[in-house]
């Protein structure tokens, strides 16, 4: 009888250790899952470049200004962002500020008598189909970088002698670039677009041209 008790002993002794090992595993995958959740729940944090009100560079919508800096939870995630309001198109976006480094900021004073120097310029014309140099323009116009977007209202500017009846096309690429430009060296002077259209116009040589039309 004494061994058979402590055969019992044994057993439940077994048991006990099982027990406790489950205890300790089921313990530690809580935790694992807890530390998962905290991870996800919050995005990871980026220094904010930019303020309130600031004027920025979107660029394929030109530019905007920063109206609010938001949070908002979506799907169990904590998000940081800015409300951009773009005037031309009457558009809100809203920026995550982990994406910022879409934005850019305005240019400087300098950079913008840089572009005046380059609306100066001859165009340069490429001789390959329309369809191609449409494309280029395009991609132009949507890198945000302002010497490239004055390159493309140099070269499709309509009363240049070297341009001669532009296709619907290419006067709507040409609208498109020169009204980025403007919004952009409105902000950067301070000045009104009745202003800026003067120097601009004056440029590229269309002041002349419309006065002798």
């Amino acid at each position: 009888m004494p061994k058979k008790k402590k055969k019992k002993i044994k057993k439940k002794a077994k048991i006990t250790k099982g027990k406790k090992a489950t205890t300790v595993f089921q313990k530690g995958s809580n935790t694992d899952e807890k530390i998962q959740i905290k991870k996800i729940k919050k995005q990871p944090t980026e220094k904010k470049q930019y303020i309130l009100n600031q004027h920025i560079v979107y660029p394929k919508h030109g530019v905007g200004q920063i109206t609010s800096i938001d949070k908002a939870t979506i799907g169990g995630i904590e998000i940081n962002f800015y409300k951009v309001f773009i005037q031309k198109e009457k558009l809100v976006l809203t920026v995550p500020i982990n994406q910022q480094s879409n934005l850019r900021p305005v240019s400087s004073v300098n950079q913008i008598n840089k572009c005046v120097s380059i609306l100066k310029t001859k165009p340069k014309i490429k001789r390959t189909m329309w369809s191609r140099r449409a494309q280029e323009y395009e991609q132009k116009i949507n890198s945000g970088k302002i010497y490239e977007l004055a390159e493309v209202v140099k070269d499709l500017n309509k009363n240049t002698s070297t341009i001669a009846d532009q296709s619907y096309s290419e006067r709507q690429l040409f609208e498109k670039a020169y009204d980025r430009l403007s919004s952009e060296f409105q902000v950067v002077l301070k000045a009104s677009p009745e202003d800026v259209k003067k120097r601009m116009d004056k440029a590229l040589g269309r002041v002349e041209n419309l006065e002798e039309q």
